[in-house]
């Protein structure tokens, strides 16, 4: 019988143990999310007012903070290959450590840092349906946080005393409010996409003949019924173009649209283009296929980001041809060293990057100006070591709110020698 109490006993004190462990593992788990400690299961929404708020006031003290934008299309989430692409960069800033100046205590804490979110990427689930994230970390003031955005310029890297926000604050604006329309011959539905919501705005629906074939009356006639009939049904499609029209020309005129797309089934999306105010053509966008029927707000959503790439990359080709006949006339420049010195003298409209490129470099301590060498910043403070110039170009370029285009297109990308922009003034 004393046995039995003893067991007895020690049964109650494990359940006891397992349901405290359970308890703080919650505790954990809800601190995680919250980004003060633990690791966070799911990703943050678009970021809010006050998450940019909390993040633009981190004090990490003597800490650094480990900043990360991932790309995440379909192409970098094939295979893994978002996966390689984190892995290549960590390998990087682990090497780069040393000649930052970071001793050895804080380099460890940065490696802790690295490593938590790589092992956070590892797991799908851990990853947005949208296609680009951004994680800011650093395990000296308990700072984990995830947040899911619409996209990214390119995947970087930054060790920085700080977080380094720009790009999250921006992203509302580069992406803009985009209006699409998903028609037939008889109905349209209209959708607002920004980058963090879409949403079935109004829609309409016309009169319409039914049946798409005329078939001659019992008393054999044939010639100009069918004229009739033809010329009904085109005339109801033109009545149908222009109602859609005039929707999008007052949906404009309430709240202004950076890029109209639209979308339908077969010719029916692009013909009404012919129908549309001389300015809402001008941003036209694209048009895709999709039937209204079947449209769901994810199905617009991936559609209109699908429009909205293709047409970023034809704008990327005209941009670089932009640059290169600029070059000759001093409107335009092509070559890290010199986009840096136009970047430092605010001389940069539209900086251009090759998405590819990369580039150890370092920040003038006094003047904050980005150099190659330590020997260009005499004069101008203490030569501080930043990983890659290229991202912080990037971060340069926000900060002085100038168009920053990175150029993916093969040809187009190979046009430009790590950095070009257009200029304001020569």
């Amino acid at each position: 019988m004393g046995a039995t109490g003893s067991r007895s006993s020690s049964e109650r004190k494990e359940r006891k143990e397992r349901k405290e462990r359970k308890q703080r593992n919650g505790r954990e788990e809800r601190e995680g999310l919250n980004g003060n400690g633990g690791q966070p299961k799911t990703t943050g929404a678009f970021p809010s007012p006050e998450l940019l708020d909390r993040l633009t006031h981190v004090q990490p003290g003597e800490h650094r903070v480990v900043t990360c934008y991932l790309k995440l299309e379909p192409r970098d989430r094939s295979r893994g290959k978002y996966l390689i692409k984190v892995k290549n960069r960590v390998k990087a800033a682990l090497h780069a450590l040393p000649r930052l100046g970071i001793e050895r205590p804080l380099a460890e804490e940065i490696a802790r840092d690295l490593d938590r979110m790589q092992q956070f990427l590892k797991s799908p689930g851990n990853l947005p349906h949208t296609q680009g994230l951004a994680i800011f970390a650093c395990e000296g003031i308990n700072l984990f946080e995830t947040v899911a955005l619409p996209l990214v310029h390119r995947s970087r890297l930054l060790v920085d005393r700080s977080p380094l926000v720009r790009e999250l604050a921006s992203v509302e604006d580069e992406f803009g409010r985009l209006i699409t329309v998903v028609l037939d011959r008889s109905r349209a539905r209209f959708f607002e996409v920004t980058a963090h919501d879409t949403r079935e705005v109004s829609g309409l629906h016309s009169e319409s003949t039914r049946g798409k074939r005329f078939h001659s009356d019992n008393d054999g006639s044939s010639g100009w019924g069918e004229h009739t009939y033809n010329n009904r049904i085109r005339q109801e499609k033109q009545r149908h173009y222009e109602a859609i029209a005039r929707e999008l020309f007052a949906m404009d005129r309430r709240h202004h649209a950076h890029g109209i797309v639209l979308a339908g089934n077969g010719i029916d999306a692009g013909a009404v283009e012919p129908f549309l105010h001389s300015y809402l053509a001008e941003r036209l966008i694209g048009t895709v296929k999709l039937n209204p029927k079947d449209a769901t707000l994810a199905s617009v959503n991936a559609a209109t980001l699908l429009v909205r790439e293709g047409y970023e990359r034809a704008s990327e080709r005209e941009l670089v041809h932009e640059m290169l006949e600029g070059v000759g006339t001093g409107w335009g420049i092509n070559g890290l060293g010199p986009t840096l010195k136009a970047l430092s003298r605010g001389q940069v409209r539209s900086l251009l990057v090759n998405a590819d490129a990369s580039e150890g470099g370092f920040r003038c301590g006094s003047s904050g100006r980005l150099a190659l060498t330590e020997r260009e910043c005499r004069d101008e403070g203490e030569p501080i070591p930043v990983l890659d110039i290229v991202d912080d170009a990037i971060e340069e370029a926000l900060r002085q709110k100038v168009d920053v285009n990175v150029v993916y297109e093969p040809e187009a990308r190979d046009s430009i020698e790590s950095l070009g922009a257009l200029l304001r003034f020569r």
